[in-house]
């Protein structure tokens, strides 16, 4: 079962996931501290690199599936153009109502 987007706990993950699914750079920028960091499947990635390539030129998207730790951690179905639909996890890292670190990788 999805959780609606509308229904997540924490409004900085909220955004994060409304802009991502939305295409929206702008918004998804907004989002994130000007200093974010992330990493996936647990290396470091180049943040402007990684979402150009993972979300917005390959159409990401993401459905989630659970919400844990105060709504700073999903299992979510992903699906791009490049990779297809997998089972991941995300966690966030919250300061100031941004997001300053996310870690994705498969589930």
């Amino acid at each position: 079962m999805t959780i609606a987007t509308a229904k997540l706990t924490d409004p900085a993950v909220r955004a994060f996931v409304t802009a991502l699914n939305a295409g929206d750079r702008t918004a998804f920028f907004e989002a994130l501290t000007s200093d974010a960091t992330m990493s996936d499947d647990g290396s470091d990635r180049n943040v402007e690199d990684w979402t150009e390539r993972e979300i917005f030129s390959s159409s990401g998207h993401l459905d989630v599936q659970s919400e844990s730790q105060n709504g700073h951690a999903l299992v979510a179905n992903y699906r791009n153009d490049t990779w297809g639909e997998m089972r991941t996890a995300w966690r966030f890292t919250v300061d100031g109502g941004k997001i300053s670190r996310f870690e994705t990788g498969q589930a």
